[in-house]
């Protein structure tokens, strides 16, 4: 009787953890900084209800020069896709990054909804608008040539970061973003951040909403701005690898993966259910 007690709490344990919605941003699918690994371990151990991809799923810059698009990345699409045929709502919200697929904004393909933004409304009533932010983004409205050329500076860092990583790795150190780091540390990128955020929440405001649930800048948040609007920033599956995810009570929480024990891309990820970090004061 013990062994089959213990059998069902081991059967358990591997069960995906259901949320009622999953928020993920900037996977950068196609381009060699994303994390498709830990991403689709991610799904594979959190369900949902509806599913939002808050822009910059797929990077369309980087695919434009040149193609990559290893079995990992293939495997993520899959394991979105089984979960639209199997019922899970999936929104596909544009980014720059995949601007290629704002035309076809407002076309649904089966359970998928793909637009430019969202309004969601939560367990408890709250309304949040979800858009994945670089209308914000002054760089990439006026001068579009600096956003390519920044872009191309922050991939050189990631690769860069990929050998860092790797030596860390040898020497027994887990995962530690170099480029996170020194985002972190420059003041005109904090001056940056702070200025998004607060641009980004006086629109969410005008808008009569609750909070914002955004991108693009790959600075995973969750911050009160004013009385009225919480700010949220999904951050990334390039550096973070972090997602934001809502329970049947209207709770919105962080999950980060990497700080959960799953040090690199390459190493076998561990089987289990991670716990949550980083908890939004409730309203």
């Amino acid at each position: 009787m013990q062994e089959s007690t213990g059998s069902n709490q081991a059967q358990n344990a591997l069960q995906p953890k259901r949320y009622r919605t999953i928020w993920i941003s900037d996977t950068h699918l196609g381009s060699r900084g994303c994390k498709a690994d830990y991403l689709s371990e991610f799904l594979k151990h959190h369900d949902c209800e509806t599913l939002i991809m808050v822009g910059d799923i797929i990077d369309g810059w980087r695919m434009r020069k040149k193609v990559f698009w290893p079995q990992a990345h293939t495997n993520v699409i899959r394991r979105i896709l089984t979960r639209a045929k199997r019922g899970t709502k999936v929104i596909y919200i544009t980014g720059n990054h995949d601007d290629m697929l704002r035309r076809y904004s407002g076309i649904q393909f089966g359970n998928i909804d793909l637009v430019d933004e969202y309004i969601h409304i939560t367990a408890n009533g709250r309304k949040l608008w979800c858009i994945h932010g670089d209308q914000f983004d002054g760089v990439i409205q006026c001068h579009r040539w600096i956003a390519f050329f920044g872009d191309f500076l922050y991939e050189t860092m990631l690769h860069v970061n990929r050998w860092f990583n790797q030596l860390r790795h040898r020497l027994g150190f887990g995962y530690w973003s170099l480029s996170a780091y020194l985002k972190g540390r420059v003041k005109r990128a904090v001056n940056f951040i702070s200025q998004f955020e607060e641009a980004v929440a006086k629109e969410a405001e005008h808008k009569q909403m609750d909070g914002v649930i955004c991108g693009h800048i790959h600075h995973a948040e969750i911050r009160r701005i004013s009385e009225q609007v919480t700010y949220y920033n999904c951050g990334d599956w390039v550096e973070s690898c972090t997602a934001l995810v809502e329970d049947f009570n209207g709770n919105i929480e962080q999950i980060c993966w990497v700080k959960l024990g799953h040090e690199t891309a390459q190493a076998p990820v561990e089987k289990k259910n991670p716990s949550l970090v980083t908890i939004e004061n409730r309203r």
